[in-house]
């Protein structure tokens, strides 16, 4: 089964959602679960802003990214990868510390890239996560 999750941020964009839950069940082995795959998550504020300052985006993105975890019944302990889209190499010394906080001790795998641009030239950065929970850590 599949369960769209939407915060507002993607509707901003395009048609699509902001993550796609795929629930699985105790026929795959143990006792089911769900895996959440995000959409490009970029610093969009909820009134479709997106600041100037790279730091402001960076640290909206991962709200947005929060957001959407919550809204599944997950956190920053479930995701398992995480992949970070930057457009400027100037601004990874200003992206690790706001990265840290978020992740807040989690450990997931990652990948950084340094792109040329996304969907709109004034984003500076966007997340995709994977994230997975058992139906064990929800009792």
């Amino acid at each position: 089964m599949h369960a769209q999750h939407n915060i507002g941020v993607a509707s901003r964009i395009g048609t699509y959602s902001d993550a796609v839950e795929v629930r699985y069940g105790a026929e795959y082995g143990g006792s089911g679960g769900s895996w959440l795959m995000t959409a490009g998550t970029p610093g969009l504020a909820a009134d479709g802003s997106l600041p100037p300052e790279f730091t402001a985006q960076a640290t909206l993105a991962w709200e947005n990214v929060i957001r959407i975890l919550k809204d599944a019944n997950m956190g920053v302990q479930d995701i398992v990868k995480v992949t970070h889209y930057l457009i400027r190499r100037s601004d990874l010394e200003a992206y690790l510390p706001v990265r840290t906080r978020f992740l807040d001790g989690a450990r997931p795998a990652s990948m950084l890239s340094f792109v040329n641009g996304l969907v709109w030239p004034e984003m500076l950065i966007e997340l995709e996560v994977i994230a997975a929970r058992s139906d064990d850590h929800h009792r």
